[in-house]
């Protein structure tokens, strides 16, 4: 069984969602996983199963070279790390800063993290002083994880002057190479620290922390439960199978990315390739790469690839949008003359970092389906629940939605079987919903252009 049917009491692909059995609970508690241990029973059992591919061009932006990393080679260099992080005997829990672009160092840097019993919190390395000071001073990070060059950018350099106006940071280091001076080198980190076997009982994982928005000054604190969890939804919807692998547009700074990319690959025991700095021809070249594949991009993409011919070994794509949002039109759907050239084609929702609904497009569970009839959700109560609230808003609860803004810098308790009410509103025609506005500024829409929905 996989592990994210495991997670959300899916059936077998083919089985229908059956209905929970007379007076069963709504919110029978779900197995609560880390990404951590997910990577070390794939590690034990499919050591050299590919876990993550570093972008062929990473040497020209960055000075590193582009690795390719099997599951034992990660699982080996995530506890190197984290047993360095354990050494600087910061009090559990810790915020630690990862200010990293998405390459192979970002999926090792957030597992160490929580191997450590740290909190990430999830730096865009396109912040600059002011934004990441803020973040800083908002969260209470005790230490940062960079590296020393991003193209023309230098992140490290730019986190020494955030360093010296605040002085809560106790730790800052950075891969290389050029590392400044008074940061600590993680590549020496790694390559001379202490080796050895993962503890006994490793820390429950303290969760991570991305900013709503991108706003510095609203971070929102999520479980590592809860990511997986968030993770194992989506699956549901994307149906990556063990060792293919999920070719990512977008990087693990918030929960769309988190949940699509380096969760999902954990949770499904795949592979991920992330693309940070996006270039045609190095996307063109990952695309064609052979192997069964799984597209994850930002919406707006969309249109690029449509009627183009794509690769045959491309299992499917998911289009990421961001509330407010406007979902796709009906002649969008798979068949339709301005569709994909691609029977998958999954719309994935991120509504702040509260929450994720993914759907295949077309079929019963369509996002524009599930938010115009939130009944319509077929996942655990306990995984995902959703309702209109009476002023119209969307509300959730759920493990995969346990999130809670940050106070004073400490993360408030993320109550699963709490209602989280969002700003957002669906836009609706004929019981669809064919946008998300914020809910004051929510209008009709016009009518579909046509509609494509499978039969239930």
């Amino acid at each position: 069984m996989s592990a994210h049917r495991a997670i959300t009491q899916e059936p077998p692909t083919g089985d229908a969602v059956q209905p929970a059995p007379a007076g069963t609970p709504a919110h029978t508690p779900l197995r609560r996983l880390g990404l951590g241990t997910l990577l070390a029973a794939t590690a034990r059992h499919h050591p050299d199963r590919i876990a993550v591919i570093d972008p062929a061009d990473k040497p020209a932006w960055s000075g590193r070279p582009a690795i390719t990393w099997t599951y034992a080679a990660a699982a080996e260099i995530v506890e190197r790390l984290a047993r360095g992080l354990r050494g600087w005997r910061l009090p559990a829990g810790s915020r630690i800063g990862l200010c990293l672009p998405g390459s192979a160092e970002s999926v090792l840097a957030i597992l160490a993290v929580e191997a450590a019993g740290h909190v990430a919190v999830m730096l865009p390395v396109s912040w600059d002083e002011e934004r990441l000071l803020a973040a800083a001073q908002n969260v209470g990070l005790a230490a940062v994880l960079t590296q020393a060059r991003l193209g023309a950018a230098a992140p490290a350099e730019r986190l020494c002057t955030v360093a010296m106006r605040y002085f809560g940071l106790r730790y800052l280091a950075a891969f290389g190479p050029d590392v400044p001076d008074g940061v600590i080198n993680l590549d020496r980190f790694v390559l001379d620290g202490p080796a050895g076997p993962a503890p006994n009982h490793p820390p429950a994982p303290a969760g991570v922390v991305s900013f709503a928005g991108g706003d510095p000054d609203r971070p929102v604190f999520r479980g590592g439960e809860a990511l997986v969890a968030a993770a194992a939804a989506h699956l549901v919807a994307a149906r990556v199978a063990p060792g293919e692998r999920i070719l990512s547009l977008i990087g693990p700074h918030d929960l769309r990315g988190l949940a699509t990319g380096l969760a999902a690959a954990i949770v499904a025991g795949a592979t991920l390739e992330v693309l940070p700095l996006f270039d045609g021809a190095a996307f063109a070249a990952a695309l064609r790469r052979a192997g069964p594949t799984h597209l994850v991009a930002p919406a707006f993409l969309e249109k690029n690839l449509a009627g183009r011919e794509l690769p045959p070994d491309l299992r499917s794509a998911t289009f990421v949008h961001r509330a407010p949002a406007r979902l796709p039109a009906r002649n969008r759907a798979p068949g339709g003359h301005q569709a994909l050239r691609l029977e998958t084609v999954i719309d994935a929702v991120a509504f702040d970092e509260t929450a994720l609904v993914s759907g295949r497009r077309g079929g019963p569970g369509d996002v524009s389906v599930v938010l115009g009839r939130p009944e319509r959700l077929a996942l655990p109560a306990g995984l995902m629940e959703i309702r209109h609230e009476a002023d119209g808003r969307l509300a959730f609860r759920g493990q995969a939605c346990a999130s809670a803004a940050l106070q004073r810098g400490a993360p408030r308790t993320a109550d699963p079987g709490a209602w989280r009410a969002s700003p957002y509103a669906t836009i609706l025609f004929a019981g669809l919903a064919t946008g998300i506005d914020v809910a004051a500024l929510r209008v009709e829409a016009d009518p579909p252009e046509s509609v494509f929905f499978a039969p239930a």
